[in-house]
């Protein structure tokens, strides 16, 4: 214990320590933290689903037929109906064969990566990819490398120098980068892939519900159906509730059935937030509403921004990064915007490189004009005062 005590002063000496914030309510626009009233941009509640109506009445029914828990993993007695239908949904919003819910997107990756490869091949991964993915890609017996991000010439130098080694190649992507809010190059990607023979897996945690037709993601953004072998989405982000799926072949949902850990050694999704995920794909295929509330938001915030001189870096989406660099500013800003009314993240080391912090801003379609003036008002006289932004 002395060993962890001095690691956390140390994380105090730094200025990077942090104390968590205490959420007093639903996850709204607005919301009470730690006692008091805050605009909130530290959300992945894009569309604002996580506190509607709808999906609250459909999951309070649920619990009503099914109960407030599975009971068990889903290849024992965990599998109810309720799943199979979540499934089918996914499939049939996704246009692929099949789908395959987990309980988060973390466990997705987790369960996913290291049953599609095995001793014998490699995995090429996004240096930028996410740390579930990372994680993933650990516990696989396949070997790794790591290519620069986005870099395409790099993932060919790849490909070309290593492909021959080995029986089968996955290459890993994020479809949305979390920290950036780029978009993965995925039509070179997928056409690298097929020059060299190799799997494609897209973690589309960020680009779920926000790119693509009603939000079907970046496959659909860029017309790649039935081209990418593996789908990866959350159901915590912009569908509001809990989970991860993945999508792909009837026969890979089969295979993950019988050896994805976290679906063999973990109980399943509860079936309330089954019935509230199914009401929310209901309400995407009904209308783009909700996706284009949120674009307009996170253009006008953005621009709103860069007029006021802020470097966004290379986003394009509503992640929308205020880049600040050194760690302790970047908390002691977050700390000061909440003191002000703004909740935003300050995101430092390892969650990104070091010397690379910023504050990382999730406008959502609950935002209203007035809400994000107001917000950028703010940061902008804090960033000034503390030398962040030229006055």
């Amino acid at each position: 214990m002395a060993t962890i005590e001095e690691k956390l002063k140390s994380l105090k000496e730094q200025g990077t320590y942090r104390v968590l914030p205490v959420n007093e309510g639903p996850c709204e626009a607005i919301i009470k933290l730690n006692g008091k009233d805050v605009i909130n941009l530290s959300s992945n509640n894009y569309l604002g689903f996580a506190n509607h109506p709808r999906l609250k009445d459909a999951a309070i029914k649920a619990i009503e037929t099914y109960g407030v828990g599975a009971g068990a993993v889903r290849t024992i007695v965990g599998n109810m109906d309720i799943h199979e239908k979540l499934d089918q949904v996914i499939a049939n919003f996704k246009h692929e064969e099949a789908a395959l819910v987990f309980q988060s997107g973390f466990a997705c990756n987790a369960g996913v990566i290291q049953a599609i490869v095995d001793e014998g091949d490699l995995i090429i991964s996004d240096e930028l990819n996410h740390a579930s993915i990372i994680d993933g890609v650990r516990l696989a017996k396949a070997d790794r490398a790591v290519y620069k991000h986005s870099d395409m010439a790099d993932l060919e130098r790849i490909l070309v120098e290593r492909r021959k080694d080995y029986q089968n190649v996955l290459i890993i992507t994020d479809g949305v980068f979390s920290m950036d809010g780029d978009i993965a190059k995925l039509p070179e990607i997928v056409k690298l892939a097929k020059a060299h023979q190799a799997m494609t897996y897209v973690d589309d945690a960020h680009g779920s519900g926000v790119l693509g037709r009603s939000g079907r993601g970046t496959v659909d953004h860029f017309n790649l159906h039935g081209q990418v072998d593996f789908i990866i989405g959350t159901l915590s982000k912009a569908i509001g509730v809990v989970g991860g799926y993945v999508c792909g072949s009837k026969a890979s949902r089969d295979w993950l059935l019988h050896r994805g850990r976290p679906l063999l050694f973990s109980t399943a999704m509860m079936p309330s937030a089954a019935a509230a995920i199914i009401e929310a794909f209901k309400m995407l295929e009904e209308t783009t509403s909700y996706t284009d509330q949120l674009w307009d938001n996170a253009h006008y915030f953005k621009k709103k921004l860069v007029e006021n001189g802020f470097n966004i870096g290379i986003s394009e989406t509503p992640i929308t990064p205020i880049m600040v660099g050194d760690e302790a500013k970047t908390m002691a800003f977050s700390k000061e915007l909440l003191s002000r009314g703004v909740y935003v993240s300050g995101i430092v080391f390892p969650t990104v490189g070091r010397g690379k912090g910023r504050i990382r801003c999730m406008v959502s379609a609950l935002h209203t004009k007035r809400m994000l003036d107001q917000a950028v008002e703010i940061i902008t006289k804090t960033a000034k005062e503390m030398g962040i932004l030229s006055s």
